[in-house]
């Protein structure tokens, strides 16, 4: 269930990571005004998206994988200040044109955080199991 898991989490990833290439302009939306170069950080971090959802298929279980867990976990939290911007300023941007859709999405965003973690192991317990 674990490695189910970690795919479909890598899958999306790679999906999200290549929208930020042919759709620039929604991710652009996000990035806070006081961010230099939204253009190019919405660019990297599609790449760091790829990168990291390449890496969650093929890094060897055990410390490299729960390395990636972690490092996929800081991502997803330093991103989540995109989230968090696009609820406050009240940007309509991927579908979410309300306020309650907008706040509703930052709920999703730990979750991320939590499924990276358990999936590939780095979350803490019964680490290794179900792999």
């Amino acid at each position: 269930m674990r490695a189910i898991a970690r795919w479909v989490l890598a899958s999306l990833m790679v999906v999200a990571g290549v929208a930020h290439f042919v759709a620039l302009d929604p991710f652009l939306l996000l990035v806070p005004s006081w961010v230099p170069w939204p253009a190019a950080i919405v660019r990297v971090t599609g790449v760091m998206e790829i990168a990291l959802g390449v890496a969650l298929v093929l890094a060897s279980e055990g410390g490299p994988r729960r390395k990636v867990g972690w490092l996929l976990a800081v991502f997803l939290l330093a991103v989540f200040v995109g989230n968090v911007s696009q609820a406050v300023s009240g940007v309509d941007a991927f579908g979410l044109d309300t306020d309650a859709e907008r706040w509703g999405r930052l709920v999703f965003q730990p979750l991320l955080i939590a499924w990276a973690l358990w999936s590939t192991g780095a979350w803490p317990g019964r680490v290794g199991q179900g792999d």
